[in-house]
């Protein structure tokens, strides 16, 4: 474009200048033939005078025509500096060249990068929108967690309250089952010791007595009946026995059934629960 702006500049100063210098020349021409026709008409006397008049003009057009040369020495020495300037520029162009280049893949780049801007945009406001409704959740879950932990705790404690009265009841079950075991199995070793010498008693006093047989069978029919009513007796003791050894082993496993319900292990009782076997076991 500067090299165009110039070429132009110096042509329309060039076509400025011949032009000119046309014109003047006409006009001088034109000056000069009317001039010479003047003087031709006004006889040899103003032929001198003519003569001076056309050398001054000459002198003038000769003065003009330096001062051109000189014009159009300044357009060269002005044309090589465009010349000088327009190869700088060109110079200056072609490094140019390959930042512009580069510039341009670039953009393109950032075009691409704008797009993925936009797409990861959507993406993060789609985010965004999904931590909202997390964060809603979680709030949710925590609530819920602070109530869960409450009723946890609620359990925790009637856990350990139940834990407690089961050990008491355990220790109080044991202890009146025990007894009244033992005092049955005395009871119940007393009547056979008393049986064992009734018996022997009985022995001995037949011996002792010679009774006659029909005697001796009603006494041992009344024995028998003596034996019957002690036999039901011990049937009766054994089967309170076994009523209660049974209740005892059914409480046993109520409790370990509620320890299993409640989560809690058999072994943190702290002893071994007693099963009584049933008599006869």
């Amino acid at each position: 474009e500067m090299e165009a702006k110039y070429t132009r500049k110096m042509q329309a100063l060039r076509d400025e200048l011949d032009l000119r210098r046309k014109t003047e020349l006409h006009e001088l021409e034109e000056r000069k033939n009317t001039q010479i026709s003047e003087l031709m008409g006004n006889h040899e006397g103003a032929f001198g005078t003519i003569k001076n008049y056309y050398n001054d003009i000459t002198a003038k057009n000769l003065t003009l025509i330096n001062l051109l040369k000189e014009q159009v020495e300044d357009l060269k020495k002005k044309e090589a500096v465009l010349e000088k300037e327009k190869a700088e520029v060109l110079l200056q162009n072609k490094g140019l060249t390959e930042p512009l280049q580069e510039a341009q893949e670039l953009v393109a780049e950032l075009q691409k990068k704008l797009v993925h801007y936009y797409r990861d945009k959507e993406a993060l406001m789609s985010s965004k929108a999904h931590l909202k409704v997390t964060q809603k959740e979680l709030k949710d879950l925590q609530w819920e967690h602070e109530v869960l932990e409450q009723r946890f705790s609620k359990v925790q404690e009637e856990r350990d309250e139940l834990y407690q009265k089961f050990t008491r009841a355990i220790n109080e079950v044991q202890q009146k089952t025990g007894f009244k075991n033992l005092l049955l199995e005395r009871k119940l070793q007393g009547l056979l010791e008393l049986l064992e010498k009734k018996e022997v008693e009985l022995s001995e006093v037949l011996a002792a007595s010679n009774l006659d047989p029909s005697a001796l069978s009603l006494v041992t029919h009344k024995l028998e009946d003596v034996l019957q009513s002690k036999n039901a007796t011990i049937q009766d003791l054994q089967f309170q026995l076994a009523r209660v050894c049974k209740a005892h082993n059914d409480m046993l496993k109520t409790f370990e059934a509620k320890l299993t319900a409640f989560g809690i292990p058999l072994d943190n009782l702290g002893f071994q629960p007693l099963s009584f076997p049933f008599p006869g076991q």
